[in-house]
């Protein structure tokens, strides 16, 4: 059994301590909104919040996530406000086919939480998850608007 809070609320899975923190949310809690891309922490399309840190959930077990503050895209926005990256991303129309969407908002969300005006370079380094539509310029746009606002 674990017992994890998700957009703060508790949960209790009975699942193997080894399993993959993006199933407990996908299949037990039914938040879908995280997505599954590669299953082993590199596209980022899985990209949740633990304790405020960007992390990739296909590489974290359940048993790692107990007793930390995890929060998926359903849990971003605040009430009917959208996040400021959501609202940037439909401002811009960062998305095209949005599969990886919601990991890559996840992704620039703690960034901006660590440094609210990145550079180019910042962004580079921080943003690695993979986009095969390439809306890679709207999104260094998106974040540049935000940390311009």
């Amino acid at each position: 059994m674990a017992n994890l809070t998700i957009n703060g609320k508790t949960f209790t899975f009975d699942v193997e301590p080894d399993t993959p923190l993006l199933w407990a949310i996908r299949e037990n809690a039914g938040l879908t909104g995280t997505k599954y891309g590669c299953g082993i922490a590199q596209c980022g399309a899985c990209t949740i919040h633990i304790d405020g840190v960007a992390m990739r959930s296909c590489g974290v077990s359940v048993s790692e996530a107990e007793g930390k503050k995890i929060t998926t895209i359903e849990g971003l926005a605040s009430g009917n406000s959208l996040h400021k990256v959501q609202e940037a991303w439909i401002a811009q129309d960062v998305p095209q086919c949005g599969y990886c969407q919601s990991g890559m908002i996840m992704a620039v969300a703690a960034l901006l939480n660590e440094k609210p005006k990145p550079t180019d370079a910042d962004i580079d380094e921080a943003i690695t998850n993979i986009c095969r539509c390439g809306t890679f310029q709207q999104v260094r746009e998106a974040i540049h608007t935000i940390a311009g606002a």
